[in-house]
């Protein structure tokens, strides 16, 4: 049986597979830093946590639900948001002698590389369109594609990374404004 015709065979399903994992893998790469090292996420990094994990939902619905034009739009449109909030903390510490917020990671900040991963998917999602043609099909994943072990394992990860940010985000912040520079979780301090 050729590989490439089966749901879980596609290259479309495992571009959509590895794109969850990627952000799942960055949201992972966040929260360590900010359990192991107790970098509390500023405002806009929360924002593009929320915009990862919007990237992450056209991924996932590609999985569970089906291959639609309306989830890779989600997957775009989050990128776009994302990027440009990323824009706007990368701009905020461009003046000489500004140190940056946060830890580097390789050289870079957080905001930079996450600047760097949005435009990544925006170009993912382009090879993911050339790939659906090289196949020569565009048709849907078939729905029990959703039901695979791979799947359902990368559906449990996200399901608990976005859990655990809203979680994280409502200690940090509790039920007003975040503080610009996060030193405490709000909901925990004494």
């Amino acid at each position: 049986m050729d590989t490439c015709n089966t749901p879980h065979g596609s290259i479309v399903w495992k571009l959509n597979m590895l794109g969850l994992f990627g952000i799942a893998l960055i949201l992972t790469i966040a929260f360590y830093y900010q359990l192991a090292h107790g970098e509390l996420p500023c405002p806009l990094c929360l924002l593009q946590r929320a915009g990862f994990i919007a990237i992450g939902m056209g991924f996932l619905f590609n999985l569970r639900v089906g291959e639609r034009g309306a989830h890779y739009a989600m997957i775009l449109v989050g990128s776009l948001v994302t990027g440009i909030i990323s824009i706007r903390q990368v701009s905020l510490h461009l003046p000489p002698g500004d140190a940056g917020f946060g830890s580097t990671l390789l050289g870079l900040h957080f905001y930079t590389w996450s600047l760097i991963a949005t435009l990544g998917f925006v170009c993912y999602v382009a090879l993911m369109f050339v790939a659906k043609d090289r196949v020569g099909k565009r048709a849907a994943i078939h729905e029990a594609s959703g039901n695979s072990n791979a799947s359902r394992a990368m559906y449990v990860l996200f399901m608990l990374l976005v859990a655990a940010n809203l979680l994280s985000t409502v200690l940090e912040c509790g039920a007003g404004q975040c503080d610009d520079n996060p030193i405490h979780y709000q909901l925990l301090k004494y």
